[in-house]
């Protein structure tokens, strides 16, 4: 993906800034993600990208590549310790492949 290809209509940029920088919302998200994506006028392939965790589809989007990296972040690990898991599910969305679990990437 090219800087050039980034979508900057998109509003899953506004959403993942959003959710970065409001801890608030963050918490919300973890409880209800439904209700907080429903307060964003996201595409419908925006949407379930998001839902199905598929960053490849995100990148297709216009998706900028920063925002993938501290989105999971905020998806996988929370902004914890956990940003191997994060790494590791981005990766493995971008290529296609199966998540590894945690007992592979050596998480408890």
């Amino acid at each position: 993906m090219s800087l050039q290809s980034i979508n900057r209509a998109l509003v899953s940029h506004d959403l993942v800034q959003d959710l970065k920088w409001n801890g608030e919302l963050r918490q919300e998200f973890e409880k209800d993600e439904a209700a907080v994506l429903d307060r964003y006028p996201l595409t419908p392939a925006e949407r379930t990208a998001i839902e199905e965790r598929d960053f490849r589809a995100l990148y297709d989007l216009g998706f900028h590549p920063y925002l993938g990296a501290q989105f999971a972040r905020i998806l996988f690990a929370n902004n914890k310790s956990g940003a191997t898991s994060a790494v590791q599910h981005l990766l493995a969305s971008i290529r296609r492949e199966r998540v590894p679990d945690r007992s592979e990437t050596g998480e408890a």
